[in-house]
């Protein structure tokens, strides 16, 4: 059994066992055959089970010249799964990642945008235009309620529950939750319902799509990045912001107008807190308000 037989059934684990999507599954194919390129490229011939902790080294010494140390500890991390995987399959006793340390990063706070560069992002949509309708809504939709663009371009008619004031949405892992939505939102949704959705030749199989592409079919993700680009430019917006951003700017705006870092996770469909705290950074700005509010010796 060679590397390629145990990188198939490592991706049927990943798949089935650990219900992993295809992009992450991919990142981590691809990292396994960057390390098989290397000793290739070397003429190392060692099979996974019997690479050792100085094969792996040396490859993590020649990957480093040409990635920065956030892809590099990427790598180490999809590497240390691996050798787990072989380790739980009984193929190996022990891993040659065990000593193997990732580089230290700091945080990367994400961009965020302000109140009035979310307006002007919309303002700059072209409502003469068919699609003019669904991206205002598909905007107001990510900052309104915080969401990946893979729960937004996902969204089901029937996970829109109105009346109760929720959208039901399917995180990672199929996890669900209900995220509040605002009488602002719904009414955007509403419009491009009825106005441009009623009109489409709508596919088979995407009845229940809520947004839908000019042929009647789901976004993709990709065209979401695309649609927001180019506002971005259309505007001059002097930030690299994509479909995160508005869910970034979402969690930044709830919590600096006094929303509670627990509500704001269940929001987002965090696990953990400390994932929240990451993506909601504050500047010193607001620190000090709330020192000054806040605290009894202000």
């Amino acid at each position: 059994m060679k590397w390629n037989s145990y990188i198939k059934s490592y991706q049927s684990y990943l798949r089935i066992e650990r219900g992993l999507s295809k992009n992450t599954i991919d990142n981590y194919t691809f990292d396994l055959e960057r390390l098989q390129l290397f000793l290739d490229t070397n003429g190392i011939e060692v099979s996974p089970l019997k690479i050792s902790e100085e094969t792996i080294q040396q490859f993590i010494y020649s990957v480093s010249k040409e990635v920065n140390p956030r892809s590099q500890a990427r790598i180490i991390s999809g590497l240390k799964s691996f050798f787990s995987y072989l380790i739980f399959e009984d193929y190996r006793n022990d891993s040659p990642m065990e000593l193997i340390e990732s580089p230290r990063l700091g945080r990367k706070l994400p961009d965020t945008l302000s109140v009035d560069d979310i307006d002007n992002l919309i303002a700059a949509i072209d409502l003469s235009k068919p699609e003019g309708e669904r991206n205002r809504a598909m905007l107001e939709t990510l900052y309104g309620c915080g969401l990946r663009v893979s729960e937004l371009v996902n969204l089901k008619i029937s996970d829109l529950f109105f009346d109760e004031g929720f959208i039901k949405i399917t995180g990672k892992g199929n996890k669900q939750r209900f995220v509040p939505i605002s009488e602002v939102t719904k009414k955007y949704i509403e419009l491009y319902r009825s106005l441009i959705r009623s009109h489409l030749e709508i596919q088979k199989g995407h009845e229940d799509t809520l947004f839908l592409n000019r042929r009647g079919r789901q976004l993709t993700r990709a065209m979401v990045f695309t649609i927001i680009k180019d506002l971005a430019v259309k505007i001059n917006l002097n930030k690299a912001i994509s479909p995160h951003t508005f869910r970034h700017s979402f969690a930044t705006h709830l919590l600096e107008n006094g929303a509670d870092l627990r509500a704001i996770q269940l929001m987002l469909g965090h696990e953990s807190i400390t994932t929240t705290e990451i993506y909601v950074h504050l500047d010193r700005k607001h620190l000090t308000q709330v020192m000054n509010s806040f605290h009894p010796r202000k």
